[in-house]
């Protein structure tokens, strides 16, 4: 579920693969598999001066129009075969892309590039080729559906270890804006070093909007060589001016799960993705709190944007109790059930801390959890992410990630444009948080947990 790059990571939740098997050659078994887990806004409407520019606008349309046309009489003069006729080539389209129309119009464009195009020599026919099978994939209007270069492939196999080269943040797109947006910030990294903070939108990377980017266009931005710097665009809610901020790219060694004895004998634990490494170290840190002889825990997934769907399964199953954890169906119907056999369900009370940016793998264990009235949800409604990605590498060393299934909660839920309620609704306090170092939200659920148990 992870393109992670310098720790300015996004993520798809992901299962591992089956044993799908293609014809095509290119298709390759092997690897690691499944990955499960904005629209831009519109232009503002441009004012007009009444009649004078509306006169003015018509003569400069009008002389647009009849240049237009004057340059496709000029370029028309020669026709390059495309396909055979439009009727073919609908019929063909409906079952196949590839086609011999397809390859037919695609080597007329490409004659007409080289017959026409002025700046020759800045023709990249590797990034070319790369793009048009990324516009393929692109053309599906899905948000989570990517192709991979061989490069990007080998970054997100390369960073699911918990090491990264980046600034200590995880990305991901507002779907309000559709800018890239900081879903949170990792302890004593660059990005805490320099104040940034969860929910900062990035309006510029290195004076580049990053307005309509697909998300691993904006994560390649922000990554760089260790000891450099990007410069980011801030707009924070609240502040009156956009802020500048510099960052130093070091290497990120990020821990997962962070955990805590609070006072009146209360447990925190703090998921920040659900990694590889996380089992082990959300293991370690629930023996520690069970070892105190905590009276109850406070389960911390504020800004944790998802990660392995293996990997959150293995979390609930020292959790829930015996039953269905989440299960999954894809477009022919088949059902795919992740289940737990209750013999360490966790016993005392519980509160779990989500927001708007709690996503996909999140939204797993927390909707489990409330399903089976396991523990309090406090906070806001949940990011919404419920499908499925997997993970499919190609025998050339690139890869697709293709949405394949959606998943539903224990009780039969989708929450995919939804998202989860909480219990408890309690809104983030920032003023109290930065300048007062009060936690609003942490506070609201051991409030709730010291009413539980009266």
């Amino acid at each position: 579920m992870d393109l992670r790059n310098n720790n300015n990571r996004y993520y798809n939740d992901y299962p591992y693969p089956g044993d799908d098997r293609q014809t095509n050659p290119y298709y390759n078994n092997g690897g690691p598999g499944s990955y499960n887990g904005g629209s831009a806004p519109q232009q503002p409407p441009q004012p007009g001066n009444g009649k004078g520019s509306g006169f003015l606008l018509g003569m400069v349309l009008g002389v647009a129009l009849a240049t237009l046309v004057c340059g496709f009489v000029f370029v028309g003069m020669k026709v390059y075969e495309a396909v055979g006729s439009k009727g073919t080539a609908k019929k063909t389209s409906a079952s196949s892309v590839v086609s011999e129309d397809t390859e037919k119009k695609l080597k007329a464009i490409e004659d007409v590039i080289d017959e026409y195009y002025y700046q020759d020599a800045d023709i990249d026919v590797d990034a070319m080729t790369e793009g048009m099978y990324a516009g393929m994939v692109g053309a599906l209007g899905d948000p989570y559906s990517v192709y991979y270069t061989e490069e990007e492939w080998n970054d997100l196999m390369q960073e699911t270890a918990g090491i990264y080269y980046g600034i200590g943040a995880y990305l991901m797109i507002d779907p309000n804006t559709g800018l890239g947006k900081i879903s949170g910030v990792i302890e004593n990294t660059p990005a805490e070093e320099a104040g940034l903070r969860a929910d900062d939108l990035l309006y510029l990377v290195d004076g580049e909007s990053t307005l309509g980017m697909e998300l691993s266009e904006i994560v390649a931005r922000v990554k760089g060589e260790e000891g450099t710097e990007v410069h980011l665009t801030i707009y924070r809610e609240g502040e009156t001016d956009y802020l500048e901020i510099d960052v130093e790219r070091r290497k990120i060694e990020a821990p997962t799960v962070k955990y805590e004895i609070l006072e009146n004998n209360i447990g925190y634990i703090q998921i920040t993705e659900f990694d590889d490494v996380t089992t082990d170290q959300f293991t370690e840190a629930l023996a520690v709190i069970k070892g105190s002889g905590a009276k109850g825990l406070v389960l911390d997934l504020r800004g944790n944007p998802g990660g392995s769907l293996n990997v959150v399964v293995d979390i609930a199953r020292q959790i829930l109790p015996k039953g269905l954890i989440v299960y999954t169906e894809d477009k022919y119907g088949e059902r795919d059930e992740y289940t737990c056999d209750g013999r360490h369900e966790l016993d005392m009370p519980m509160a779990v801390l989500v927001n708007g940016n709690s996503a996909s793998a999140s939204e797993i264990l927390a909707g489990a959890i409330k399903d089976y009235g396991k523990g309090t949800l406090v906070g806001t409604t949940t990011f919404g992410k419920g499908i499925v990605q997997r993970v499919l590498p190609l025998t050339d060393g690139t890869a697709l990630k293709l949405t394949i299934s959606a998943y539903y909660t224990p009780n039969g839920n989708n929450i995919h444009g939804v998202g989860i309620e909480p219990d408890v609704l309690c809104e983030f306090d920032s003023d109290a948080y930065y300048d007062e170092d009060v936690d609003n939200q942490l506070e609201k659920a051991l409030e709730v947990l010291g009413e539980s148990k009266r």
